[in-house]
């Protein structure tokens, strides 16, 4: 019986049946497709590796105790792999239709909180899988290592032995109760590890925590009202953009920057023509977007949540691309400067050393206000994940395309997720299915910023800038 952390159970303390703290991914793979017996095996074979799989939520009687991860006695794989297909022509309508549909869905909580669905008859004979899982069981690196535990990188490489599972016994609330007393007041060992860093190393992070409090907060202030923020329903439209980390790598190489800062300008720039088709002004503006970074070493492969986040202002009243790049190259400088993940991180300490009934309490009202009064202070959220860089397989049928998706919430209309695999990088966007008719131009936007990057950058006459050739996206 696992707790969870609080940054963990703040995704299940601010869902509501408007705003769903799922995260997911369509994995495109070659034809033909296998049959549904052959992916039920793979995925059975895979669980022992995934335990968290098999368990579910159960919350402590009077939130005297954070949540606690138990074996679900009644686990059956079946209803968590589901079967679909397209309607024809199986395209990129078809599939984006589909993915809104199926992330519209919030997952039932008295089951482990993942769905997988194998769907057949994509275009060109393909298919693919949709992962769904919760957002306390992983975050995005997390969910790297779940497409990482379930495909495998050898096309002939046979499923590992399926040993029998008996699941613990299920606590009663009673002993849910009784075992959670001495987590009523927080966590008083959180504090006790923060003295003990030593006072020279505890003044240096409190000036620079303090830093990035004051940076953060500058960046909270009400934005201009705008019609990508504002009220959500429950439904959701999804689409992807695409590009490759060959063309970024000569754009950063020519104009300077990292990828993060390229494919940032490019997203300002589609958030840029996205308003000017609504006509709404754009001069001079920005759009603020809540920007996750991961805080989980290299080593890390647990689940769970690992994150801090900064928040950027995307410059879209800059026309030009290039002046565009480097405006969002000087910001990012200068956010890192400014400490922002230094004071994340304070404030997920925070909340180790809240009791757990305040924390949840307070998410919860959060949530419930925000239906009425909905933040607006941040546009919309990017996120930034590297992913697997060699080619993955399926029960023998290699991975082609790995497209993300992020949830959003009260406030924020559309959401950006960035994913990179091998040598390919996809840009999941999600909208709130009533104010987002027109995503798609969110999408051509982006490609269109992208292909204007590229050619400036491949004119003769632009000089090299110095950058590592193997800089990866960072956030996630």
């Amino acid at each position: 019986m696992d707790r969870l952390h609080p940054l963990d159970s703040s995704f299940l303390h601010l869902e509501d049946d408007i705003t769903h703290m799922h995260i997911g991914s369509c994995w495109i793979l070659a034809g033909p497709p296998p049959p549904y017996e052959d992916v039920l095996a793979l995925v059975e074979s895979k669980l022992d590796r995934m335990p968290r799989y098999r368990q579910r939520v159960r919350f402590v009687p009077g939130a005297v105790g954070p949540p606690v991860w138990v074996d679900d006695p009644h686990f059956n794989l079946s209803y968590h792999l589901r079967h679909s297909a397209l309607p024809p022509p199986g395209g990129r309508d078809e599939l984006s239709a589909l993915m809104g549909r199926l992330m519209s869905q919030p997952l039932d909580r008295a089951r482990p909180l993942w769905e997988l669905w194998m769907v057949e008859s994509l275009e060109g004979g393909r298919w693919a899988l949709i992962t769904k899982v919760h957002h306390c069981m992983v975050d995005g690196v997390a969910g790297i290592d779940l497409a990482t535990a379930l495909l495998d990188a050898d096309p002939e490489a046979p499923l590992p032995t399926i040993e029998p599972w008996q699941p613990d016994r299920e606590p009663t609330d009673v002993e849910l109760f009784a075992s959670s007393l001495g987590a009523a007041f927080g966590d008083p060992g959180a504090l006790l590890r923060t003295v003990r860093r030593g006072p020279r190393r505890l003044f240096r992070e409190t000036v620079d925590t303090l830093t990035g409090l004051g940076s953060m907060g500058r960046r909270l202030t009400p934005t201009a009202t705008s019609s990508i923020e504002g009220p959500i329903g429950p439904h959701r439209r999804w689409t992807w953009a695409e590009t490759t980390l060959d063309d970024i790598g000569d754009i950063r190489r020519a104009l300077g920057g990292t990828v993060n800062d390229v494919v940032l300008t490019a997203v300002a720039g589609g958030f840029r023509r996205l308003l000017v088709s609504r006509g709404e002004p754009v001069d001079g503006e920005t759009v603020r977007t809540l920007v996750p970074v991961s805080l989980r070493p290299p080593d890390d492969h647990s689940g769970g949540n690992r994150v801090g986040s900064i928040i950027a202002e995307l410059p879209v009243g800059i026309e030009d691309p290039v002046e565009r790049l480097d405006a969002v190259r000087h910001q990012l400088d200068q956010l890192k400067a400014d400490h922002q993940v230094d004071a994340s991180q304070l404030l997920v300490g925070l909340a180790e050393m809240t009791p757990p009934m305040l924390w949840a309490r307070s998410l919860e009202q959060t949530t419930a206000a925000q239906r009425f009064a909905p933040q607006q202070s941040v546009h919309t959220v990017t996120t930034n994940v590297p992913g697997p860089r060699v080619p993955l397989y399926a029960v023998g049928r290699e991975l082609e395309a790995y497209l993300p998706y992020v949830p959003i919430g009260q406030g924020a209309r559309i959401g950006v997720a960035i994913l990179s695999y091998r040598r390919n990088m996809a840009l999941g966007l999600t909208g709130d299915w009533e104010t987002t008719a027109d995503i798609d131009l969110l999408r051509v936007g982006i490609e269109a910023e992208l292909a204007i990057l590229h050619t400036r950058a491949t004119e003769p006459g632009e000089g090299p800038a110095e950058a590592p050739a193997t800089e990866e996206p960072a956030s996630v």
